[in-house]
């Protein structure tokens, strides 16, 4: 399955989760985000935008408990923000909020 955008053909998995995350731009996410049936607002900007430094950083997606930690700390929601993850993205963080972020999907790990 691939993504056609901006003149362009970026390889995704059988999952839909981006082959090379150098790939990605605001309109794939966007993308990623409307095959998930999801309208990407605000919140869910600030939530990607994270993912994405974090991993121009580390060279690796994040662990959810991190995102969870920015959200405590950025929008000031204290022990909701785990709640609010999983508001933004109700499919689950790996299914929806890597995926549109542009990771690769992650193997296994704690999701919070």
């Amino acid at each position: 399955m691939a993504i056609h955008i901006e003149g362009r053909t970026i390889d995704t998995d059988d999952e839909g989760y981006l082959v090379d995350p150098g790939d990605w731009s605001e309109p794939v996410a966007e993308e990623l985000a409307r095959r998930e049936n999801l309208q990407l607002g605000r919140q869910h900007w600030q939530v990607i935008e994270f993912m994405r430094r974090y991993l121009d950083l580390r060279q690796i997606a994040p662990d959810a408990r991190y995102v969870i930690r920015h959200l405590a700390e950025e929008l000031a929601l204290g022990a909701a923000a785990r709640a609010k993850l999983f508001e933004l993205f109700p499919y689950g963080y790996v299914r929806q909020a890597c995926k549109i972020a542009g990771m690769r999907r992650p193997r296994a790990w704690s999701t919070g």
